[in-house]
């Protein structure tokens, strides 16, 4: 499925270059188009902000802004089934079983996990018609798990709570404008993850014989992918009166191994989305996302736990989520030029390779300025 999707990715990004094309050679022949996201045009330019590289900043033009997100999740899932923690450690194998120490089953039951991050991101107009952008996150992640006693048997030991915090993968990039007519526009973009955020934190865990030690976290817990990555998008969108609508395609291509000997699955994702401005100061916005990402490839030799998390076949899958959101931008006084966002998103639909933990909502709030 992923595949399915990065290979659409790559399609579209033909025929836009198609378009593109015949939108430069309409400019040679004298038909040049208004700046991209200047005077008017800058107006009809709303949507969700969940949506990074939806449109073009004007030539030495510069956009900062500011994004906190909160994530949680809860409740074990394989597949599109919910399972039960007991369930988790009496009939799931464990994948080390037969190593010092290591029990015949899962003894470790995930029982929540959230995640904060506050992401500075800044947009450049280098011409018309190319924008640079650089994203930098900062994440803190927290899970607690509950551990059942011995071998085998469904009787609570405790619980453990672990944690890590630090910054996350750098992401620049770059996009260009392919089409422009009227309020029709598509952006294509290409950037690349760079491998900034740890993937070797470490946490206490309570094992199945009553010791607490530290271990290596689950790959989940971990702040990066250790791996330089290729993210692809696509972006169209139109709108007439006070609606916008339109679609965007975007994905994650992991560029081989990182140095504990795995890399993570690639991921592919698909936005429809409309937004309405009813004034000048404030827009409404919805968006349903499709997501898939494929397992994790290779295995970290020093992640060896019995709980599912360190299973690298306990990741990736496909998610469907919907999102609401609002813009609010003052056109008068001191706030003048300041934009507030808000987005809330709950999934309606996970088919997760588990067993695993599953989503349940998610929140961000953020802040940007155009300069």
């Amino acid at each position: 499925m992923t595949w399915k999707l990065l290979g659409s990715l790559a399609l579209c990004a033909g025929v836009l270059a198609n378009a593109g094309m015949a939108q430069m050679m309409t400019e040679h022949a004298g038909h040049r188009p208004g700046k991209a996201g200047g005077g008017h045009m800058h107006m009809h330019m709303h949507g969700p902000v969940g949506l990074m590289g939806r449109h073009l900043m004007p030539e030495g033009k510069v956009m900062l802004g500011l994004q906190t997100g909160h994530m949680k999740m809860s409740g074990l899932r394989d597949g599109s089934t919910n399972i039960a923690a007991t369930t988790l450690v009496t009939r799931y194998p464990n994948r080390f079983a037969g190593m010092p120490g290591q029990p015949p089953t899962l003894r470790v039951a995930p029982l929540w996990m959230k995640a904060d991050m506050l992401m500075l991101g800044a947009m450049y107009g280098a011409t018309d018609k190319v924008t640079m952008m650089m994203m930098m996150p900062y994440i803190r992640k927290e899970m607690a798990s509950l551990t059942y006693t011995g071998p085998a048997g469904t009787v609570p030991l405790g619980t453990s709570r672990m944690s890590a915090e630090g910054f996350g993968d750098l992401r620049i990039g770059a996009m260009t404008g392919l089409y422009e007519k009227g309020r029709s526009r598509a952006v294509a973009g290409l950037g690349l993850s760079l491998p900034t955020g740890s993937i070797t934190k470490t946490g206490p865990m309570l094992s199945p014989g009553g010791m607490r030690m530290v271990r290596r976290m689950g790959y989940g817990m971990q702040l990066g992918s250790g791996t330089y990555d290729l993210l692809p998008q696509l972006s169209f969108q139109t709108g007439k009166g006070a609606l916008n609508w339109g679609a965007h395609l975007s994905g994650v291509i992991r560029l081989g191994d990182n140095d504990e000997g795995y890399r993570l699955g690639n991921e592919a994702a698909l936005n429809l989305w409309a937004s309405y401005k009813p004034a000048g100061w404030i827009d409404y916005n919805a968006r349903l996302e499709t997501k898939t990402a494929d397992r994790i490839h290779g295995i970290d030799p020093a992640i060896v736990m019995p709980t599912p998390g360190a299973d690298p076949r306990n990741f990736g899958g496909e998610q469907v989520a919907l999102y609401l959101g609002t813009n609010i931008g003052p056109a008068r006084g001191i706030a003048k030029g300041h934009k507030i966002n808000l987005e809330i998103g709950m999934p309606v639909h996970q088919r997760l390779n588990g067993p695993r933990l599953k989503q349940d909502w998610s929140l961000r709030l953020g802040w940007r300025k155009a300069f």
